[in-house]
């Protein structure tokens, strides 16, 4: 079988975990010092991971979109999306790791996390570049984290999650800060963009056609078309198909899956089909596109 992408958990990445599989914070230039060389190639996690910068040059990428390293810039990943690293300079800052778990019985809702931008799972909105003085109040929450990771984190966990909690709500509020003050006409589309992205998310393997979301959103396809090109700048039939496209690549990654399973897996009439979709919309065979990215 051929190699395929790594997937990390916790417990493979700290030198202290907490409770193997549920949380871990360190400077960065540590965890580097630490990690296989194989960190740097394209690999998955199966925990939430943030990385925080403070310095250094180079870049990143969060599932085949690429991002260069900027002070002040922190980024949010979500559990399956693929990245990785190259860093033309030693990077300075902190990388925080926790599972579905460590927050679970501490929030009375089990959806928390959706209502952060960053967390949407779409890359775009995964990397935020914080400014004053935004940024210096994530520094410092950042600090306390690991000063009581490493000091007191045994006697009491929650308090690490209030930290983490904190430092979500922070940056959001810097993000929403920074947008223009909404109208409420503007404040109700996005809520309906919002909630045909989720549609998208939960039956992109089957359903394809614009129409179908429209009638699961109760409004025509050509009032969802419109909402889309006036906030995307885009048809509603593309944000399905990049959607698809999307786990196409994911799945690809991994090596174990041939291109005929994947097809399958995607709901694609044949592998024949499958192929000449993903080379009209990717410019390169799957076979292709696999062999560029899978580590050697």
């Amino acid at each position: 079988m051929k190699e395929k992408i790594p997937v990390y958990k916790i417990a493979n990445l700290t030198a202290r975990p907490l409770d193997p599989g549920d949380f871990m914070i360190e400077g960065f230039q540590g965890y580097l010092g630490r990690q296989s060389p194989h960190l740097h190639s394209p690999h998955r996690h199966v925990f939430y991971h943030l990385v925080c910068f403070k310095g250094g040059t180079g870049h990143h990428s969060i599932d085949f979109t690429r991002y260069p390293v900027e002070e002040g810039q922190i980024y949010f990943m979500t559990l399956g999306q693929v990245h990785s690293w190259s860093f033309t300079s030693q990077p300075e800052g902190y990388v925080v790791n926790f599972s579905e778990n460590f927050l679970r019985n501490f929030l009375l809702s089990p959806n928390y996390l959706e209502r952060f931008s960053f967390f949407s799972g779409n890359s775009q909105d995964s990397v935020v570049q914080m400014v004053s003085p935004v940024k210096e109040k994530v520094y410092g929450i950042l600090d306390s984290m690991l000063e009581h990771y490493y000091n007191h984190a045994e006697k009491d966990p929650d308090l690490l999650r209030t930290l983490l909690l904190q430092l979500f709500l922070t940056v959001q509020n810097g993000i929403e800060t920074a947008k223009p003050t909404a109208q409420p006409a503007v404040s109700q589309k996005q809520q309906l963009l919002a909630s045909f992205k989720k549609l998208i998310e939960q039956h992109y393997k089957t359903l394809r056609r614009p129409s179908e979301y429209a009638e699961l959103l109760f409004i025509t396809p050509n009032h969802l078309n419109a909402l889309c090109q006036e906030l995307l700048g885009r048809a509603a039939g593309e944000v399905i198909r990049d959607r698809v496209l999307l786990e196409a690549k994911r799945l690809l990654t991994n090596a174990g899956m041939t291109a005929t399973e994947i097809a399958y897996e995607l709901n694609f009439q044949d592998n024949s089909y499958f192929n000449r979709f993903f080379k009209k919309y990717e410019g390169v065979t799957p076979d292709e596109f696999r062999k560029a990215h899978i580590m050697k």
